[in-house]
């Protein structure tokens, strides 16, 4: 019997079988950044054990960053402990570290694609639950806890049970104005956030064939808002493109040495799946949620669902919906906003704020909306000053931010006040996730562009010939 791409990434990299219990898994890749590695390392020393591979460990700050005068001391002393450990012990291990000021700073999951050290076929992990990120390039890649940091910095490997296997197949053509984030958002919104446990998802279908590399990134960083452990796409030309030449990419006779696995990394026809889903991409319009989980979501359209249309319980989801301040049926579109965030590491990279320009060019922000632009790297922060970007968004009223996770979570300065209303790019819509008492609404680049302008949700066909 044929494997599926998760099979022959997986067993590849199985260093031991336990009968009965989990696999030993070698790790290629090892992120790490400032919040869930202090106490990991803090147990190496206290074993006296050293990093096994620091080549293959990469450091950077992002979570606790300001995103304004970042050449000047971080002054909440929380942050500010936890971003001088990273570099403390970085430096004492021997690990590449990309602290604040460094030209390659950013967000953990934007910075590893940026420079190549997401490959296919690779075994990656972080931290951080939004790992699943890099398997847009046909690598398994999942989030750990900081015991199981700790475990890879001292061996390498990893114990895990083996996640059973989902293919989601998305067919067809997408409506205009619908972006990837919208179609990740419907996923959640049929699956709920709990419909993919257990599994590794792999996407397929004519939707993610025709995706960008940064469209396939952001969908597969959502793969964990529906429980699912992780989430890849077989590696394929835009791929193979997308990291040719990049600073850790192979060069020359190790590139094609790569090429000749990377090429074999696809699901065998005679494969099977422990569940297998199909969409149409007829069916999916730009989404917004409404709740206080990811899986909350709407078409723009349409109206907040009845309680009883709902799975789940009556009181919880009357609970959500009152600490939106929403009710039932009422419309999404038209009611007023108060922030506006862009970035993240779900949609921080160039094609985001591409597509948020696309937007507001010739026009105005609306006076009584605060707006974070907040790009996930200094690339995509180079890049928007060099494609012009900026002239657009300083025409239009809004101010660029530097990098880092920002109003994703309120770990640093950039939280949105109680009560207050955000429309956001972000990955997670959470009682106080952007700030204690905040309130938001996950949305694409476009939607927040459009929301932005009118001040009131919007659905972005309206400023789209």
């Amino acid at each position: 019997m044929g494997k599926t791409l998760f099979d022959k990434v997986w067993d590849a990299h199985v260093v031991r079988s336990i009968e009965d219990g989990p696999d030993v898994v070698f790790i290629d890749r090892h992120m790490v950044h400032e919040v869930t590695s202090p106490v990991a390392f803090r147990g190496l020393k206290s074993r006296g054990l050293k990093v096994m591979h620091p080549e293959k460990t990469f450091a950077t700050a992002d979570h606790n960053t300001p995103t304004i005068n970042q050449h000047l001391p971080v002054e909440d002393p929380l942050s500010a402990g936890q971003l001088k450990a990273l570099e403390e012990n970085a430096a004492e291990y021997g690990i590449s570290h990309w602290g604040l000021g460094h030209e390659k700073n950013g967000i953990v999951h934007v910075v590893g694609p940026e420079y190549g050290i997401t490959q296919p076929g690779v075994t990656m992990v972080c931290g951080d639950s939004h790992t699943s990120t890099h398997g847009a390039f046909g690598a398994i890649a999942f989030g750990i806890g900081t015991s199981e940091v700790e475990m890879v910095l001292s061996s390498q490997c990893i114990m895990q049970p083996k996640p059973k296997k989902m293919r989601i197949n998305v067919n067809g053509d997408l409506q205009k104005g619908v972006s990837p984030k919208d179609v990740a958002l419907y996923i959640i919104s049929k699956l709920t956030t709990s419909g993919a446990t257990g599994y590794f998802v792999e996407y397929a279908g004519d939707v993610f064939r025709n995706m960008t590399m940064e469209g396939r990134m952001t969908v597969c960083n959502l793969s964990i808002e529906m429980g699912a452990r992780g989430g890849m796409i077989a590696p394929d030309e835009k791929t193979f493109e997308y990291i040719k030449g990049r600073e850790k990419t192979p060069i020359g006779a190790d590139w094609d040495k790569a090429m000749s696995y990377w090429e074999t990394l696809y699901t065998d026809e005679d494969a099977t799946f422990d569940e297998e889903l199909n969409f149409e991409a007829s069916d999916i319009e730009p989404m917004i949620t409404y709740g206080t989980n990811p899986g909350m979501g709407i078409g723009i359209s349409k109206s907040i669902p009845n309680a009883t249309d709902v799975e789940g319980g009556v009181e919880t989801y009357k609970k959500s919906l009152g600490y939106m301040d929403f009710n039932e049926g009422e419309d999404m579109i038209g009611k007023k906003i108060d922030y506006v965030f862009i970035g993240s590491c779900t949609n921080g990279r160039i094609e985001d704020f591409r597509a948020f320009a696309d937007i507001v060019k010739g026009k105005k922000k609306a006076d009584h909306v605060t707006a974070w632009l907040v790009p996930g790297s200094h690339k995509v922060e180079d890049a928007i000053k060099e494609e012009g970007l900026l002239d657009i968004f300083t025409e239009a009223g809004f101010e660029l931010r530097e990098p880092g996770c920002s109003a994703c979570l309120a770990m640093n300065d950039d939280k949105i006040p109680a009560g207050k209303l955000a429309v956001s790019t972000s990955n997670r819509n959470f009682e106080g996730r952007q700030g204690p008492g905040s309130r938001t609404l996950l949305a694409s680049p476009l939607v927040a562009a459009a929301s932005a302008v009118n001040g009131v949700v919007t659905d972005p066909r309206e400023f789209l010939s």
